[in-house]
């Protein structure tokens, strides 16, 4: 089915038709003589840097009319809706920059292995979910962590006897390697004559045969085999995600993908059923030209789905051995990494993106990979000429310190995932050592050097809640409870800047700060209401701050009624 293209009252209208919502000015917003919406006795955190806390608001349409208890009370009138919110925390939606938006929902009904801690138990998970299954469906899912029981990758023969009729993929947490039974490899076509990918690796043995465990672009091969999911499986897996979402005061999801599937379900649901949050979609980086030609051909979308993004991969991850670093693994020094596509051919898409207009992000792990991207990104920007493009880094994970630096000079946004720190943190050195411990995870460092620093998840490598990851980012307290007092607690940031990171950061990562990411008359009206005030409370207690409401284009989509 061809998607019909957005009209100029549907890009434009966003709630209160016929475009005036997105013309009125903000002055106009302000002088509105009744509000619809007013909630009151609240804490509200505007996220404007330099703004005094206000303790209501109030709405017109999908947007905001007053901050005040002075300006709501005289906004009020017989139709408005009056919200007491009992001294709640107000503050706008969360935005996760970088999310695998219906994979991550797909998990949350499907096995987890994430505190799987020993092979046996790992075994014992995969049986019970198979017994569960048709024979013959896939089981997929996982999230599993090798590091829990001491760092030996899991083999085939752990599963095969438990799942002869089930081929099996489960995913590592990173989702850089896959676990296959002998089924799954038959029905994928690997066997021990199977060459390794481009940008992948397949696991041998000592006698050459296939482990059961592929990498990066090696998992290709497994996923042709997976049959595609049908549209009704797909809307239902969105529908469960986005109320997940919601449910975490997330209001936004940048989907930074590498296959098509959810750009197009949610453009094809868009205009059926439109799901009840935002979303920003990223397509694979090497297609630029097909994406080129669906924003000439249908625009760029609008502020509930939105398009016009690519997405590449200069490396792998450090949990793989597949990031690419300078020097060699500390603990596998046969290996230094891998390039998943080689960096003229990245730089032939980043430049041919660039010049239709597009945004670029890039996922860049290790140093080595970080540092060709940012050169890549230097050359196609003076080529190119001035221009606000916000290139992107995905990750931006271990840096060397002169490259920190270069994130500002040439404004690109490093686009990081906290959690991730307190999760590789635990194990970190064993893979890099501690002289490349400098400049991992610097989140610190890069606000103080200037950059922009925006802040998500990777769900489903990490929770979509981003109380977890403003919990890592100002604590890094790794997930082991090794370390108390922060791991690398020099980069920990506080607690204004982490919610900046989830707000404002990521409305300007994605082209939206005139319009989402601060409570401002004007403004959309995106915000989460929590029972803690996370400015005021002890920044340990972030984790059980628990969402009350949340609020979309001026609608309650999550919380109780009143």
């Amino acid at each position: 089915m061809t998607t019909p293209a957005f009209s100029r009252r549907t890009v434009l209208g966003a709630g209160l038709g016929a475009g005036a919502a997105m013309l009125m000015t903000r002055a106009a917003w302000a002088a509105a003589t009744e509000l619809d919406l007013a909630y009151v006795n609240a804490r509200v955190w505007t996220g404007v840097k330099g703004a005094p806390r206000s303790d209501a608001i109030g709405l017109v349409g999908n947007r905001i009319a007053s901050l005040g208890s002075a300006a709501v009370r005289a906004g009020t009138g017989r139709k408005t809706r009056t919200i007491d919110l009992g001294g709640a925390f107000l503050m706008p939606g969360f935005i996760d920059n970088h999310t695998h938006f219906l994979r991550g929902s797909a998990t949350l009904s499907q096995p987890s292995l994430r505190d799987a801690a020993t092979p046996k138990e790992f075994t014992r998970r995969i049986a019970e979910a198979a017994k569960a299954l048709p024979a013959g469906e896939w089981l997929l899912g996982g999230a599993w962590d090798e590091q829990l029981w001491g760092g030996e990758l899991p083999k085939r023969e752990w599963i095969d006897a438990v799942t002869p009729n089930t081929p099996v993929a489960v995913a590592r947490l990173d989702l850089h390697m896959y676990l296959c039974n002998a089924l799954a490899l038959k029905l994928a076509g690997i066997t021990r004559d199977t060459p390794d990918p481009p940008g992948g690796v397949i696991v041998r043995d000592a006698k050459g045969e296939p482990t059961g465990i592929v990498k990066d672009g090696a998992k290709d091969l497994i996923e042709r085999a997976i049959p595609a999911l049908t549209d009704a499986q797909i809307d239902r897996t969105l529908d469960e995600g986005a109320a997940y979402a919601l449910s975490k005061g997330v209001t936004q999801a940048h989907v930074t993908e590498l296959d098509w599937i959810t750009h197009k379900a949610l453009r094809r649901r868009h205009y059926s059923s439109p799901l009840p949050m935002r979303f920003y979609s990223f397509v694979p980086l090497k297609d630029w030209e097909k994406m080129a030609a669906e924003v000439r051909a249908d625009g760029r979308g609008d502020d509930w789905v939105r398009w016009g993004a690519m997405k590449g991969l200069m490396d792998g991850s450090l949990g793989s051995r597949t990031a690419l670093f300078r020097e060699p693994y500390s603990d596998d020094p046969a290996t230094h990494g891998i390039a998943l596509d080689t960096p003229e051919k990245m730089e032939e898409w980043i430049s041919g993106a660039d010049a239709a207009g597009l945004h670029c992000t890039t996922h860049a792990i290790g140093d080595l990979a970080n540092s060709e991207l940012l050169d890549i990104y230097a050359r196609v920007a003076k080529a190119h000429g001035v221009r606000d493009r916000r290139f992107r880094i995905e990750h931006a994970q271990h840096l060397s310190p002169a490259d920190i630096r270069r994130f500002a000079a040439q404004n690109v946004l490093a686009s990081v995932q906290p959690y991730h720190a307190i999760d590789d943190g635990r194990w970190a050195v064993k893979r890099i050592g501690e002289k490349r411990l400098r400049g991992t995870y610097a989140f610190r460092s890069l606000i103080d050097s200037g950059a922009h620093v925006s802040f998500g998840s990777d769900f489903p490598v990490a929770p979509i809640d981003p109380l977890t990851g403003v919990a890592a980012a100002v604590l890094r307290e790794t997930i082991d409870g090794a370390n108390p007092r922060g791991w690398l607690p020099e980069e920990r940031v506080t607690m204004e800047q982490a919610l900046h990171a989830y707000t404002a950061a990521n409305a300007y990562a994605g082209f939206q700060e005139d319009r989402l990411g601060t409570l401002e008359p004007g403004k959309i009206a995106d915000f989460a209401v929590l029972d803690r005030d996370l400015l005021a409370e002890d920044p340990e207690k972030t984790t059980s701050t628990k969402v009350l409401r949340t609020v979309v284009d001026g609608k309650q989509r999550f919380g109780a009624e009143d």
